[in-house]
């Protein structure tokens, strides 16, 4: 399991400090529920995730009721530390596997959310979604519900890619999912995953294909990082399986950001490509412009006014928590002013629209020096600079971390 940072111990009735509301005035209001049930866990994650094997069924079923708690708990801490009223703007189902639950489950849990906060017009919803777990009658109730998307996890479309991640989806009803949610008024979008150990160059190229082919509306293609604790990891350290090449996975990017943009796709951050600016992930795009949003579940990590906060992980200390009418958040932190400046400065430089180089100034940072190296290096962008932005360029993507702490220094 992944390590919290280190925080102050949450207080139990969950209120924020007053001072914290005042930031969040010009800020948008998000939902993240975090479904933590998986069918089986794969050797690469470290996600919070678990098994019925591991915790029983017993709280998969009474999950909705236990989260939609949650919901009635936050509305309340939130009209406590005098924040204002808000929509939400977007609403976004991950995990795990949002899509072990029933179709029902997930539709409660966004009806508490609309009638609790109140939905801005044209939001997207989303879940994510293993092949194997939906159908076309799943996810017509889910649109009819007023879900918008739905986030297919593919990570490849070669078998013994999937093998070696220990995906157990069959990769047949990646289109077969794909296919439903279209007839069903649904829009699309798939998760790869590249640089496994056995993967080569053909292999990616033949899964790229195999998601464009796909027809979707969104493309995520994240290089595959050997997590600390997983399965994985413990694999190559005793040498069963071969440490992922780096120059392999710059190879591996190089070619998506190729293959996608020759049909149509345009990278807005990183790791990911829409076809237009409407189909990008809006409550993925909240996160990294630093919005506020409130992580339900298991695990889940908040972020409002300025103030970072994450539940406790297991199901049954969160159910118990929740129960109890005390707050699920295990520890938080309050961001200061220069934290919060340089966090700004590693999220936004990450997408396409980059950051503002006068505003990089104000805070101290990017000095001269450092830009112009930057554009020697050819990282950032030369002709952007000059209209007063900072932005990546497709090598830039591969170094971005060291363009921040280029940046920042």
């Amino acid at each position: 399991m992944p390590q919290f940072p280190k925080g102050e111990p949450a207080p139990a009735d969950g209120l924020i400090p007053l001072q914290a509301a005042v930031s969040s005035v010009d800020k948008t209001f998000h939902a993240y529920i975090h479904v933590p049930y998986c069918k089986a866990r794969c050797g690469y994650c470290d996600f919070n995730t678990y098994t019925s094997e591991e915790i029983g069924s017993s709280s998969q079923g009474t999950f909705a009721q236990t989260l939609i708690k949650e919901i009635e708990f936050s509305a309340g801490v939130l009209d406590s530390s005098s924040f204002p009223s808000r929509k939400l703007s977007t609403v976004f189902f991950g995990g795990g596997t949002p899509t072990l639950l029933p179709a029902g489950d997930l539709v409660v849990i966004l009806q508490k959310l609309e009638s609790v906060f109140g939905l801005e017009p044209g939001l997207d919803i989303t879940t994510e979604a293993n092949p194997d777990s939906v159908d076309e009658s799943y996810l017509q109730e889910l649109k009819d519900a007023g879900f918008t998307r739905v986030s297919i996890g593919m990570q490849s479309a070669v078998p013994k890619v999937l093998a070696v991640l220990e995906r157990t989806h069959n990769p047949d009803n990646v289109a077969r999912a794909i296919a439903a949610a279209k007839k069903v008024g649904l829009a699309t979008s798939v998760d790869l995953i590249y640089g496994s150990p056995t993967e080569s160059l053909e292999d990616w190229k033949r899964s790229l294909q195999a998601a464009i082919d796909l027809d979707t509306e969104h493309i995520s293609a994240y290089s595959l990082i050997v997590e600390e604790g997983t399965k994985l990891a413990r694999q190559i350290k005793s040498g069963l399986v071969a440490q992922p090449d780096e120059d392999l996975h710059a190879d591996m990017y190089e070619l998506a950001d190729q293959m996608l943009s020759s049909v149509g796709f345009t990278n807005y951050e990183v790791s990911n490509w829409s076809k237009t600016v409407q189909t990008r992930s809006a409550h993925n795009m909240a996160y990294w412009k630093s919005m506020d949003w409130w992580g339900y579940g298991p695990g889940a990590h908040s972020h409002v006014g300025g103030v970072r906060w994450w539940n406790v992980k297991n199901p049954a200390a969160y159910q118990e928590r929740i129960s109890a009418s005390i707050s699920p958040a295990l520890e938080r932190e309050l961001i200061d002013e220069e934290n919060r400046n340089i966090e700004r400065v590693m999220l936004e430089t990450r997408i396409a629209e980059g950051i503002n180089l006068a505003w990089l100034k104000e805070q101290g940072f990017a000095s001269s020096q450092a830009v112009a190296e930057l554009i020697a290096e050819e990282l950032i962008e030369a002709k952007a600079v000059f209209s007063g932005w900072i932005k990546l360029t497709l090598k830039g993507r591969l170094l971005a971390d060291l363009v921040v702490r280029k940046l920042i220094n």
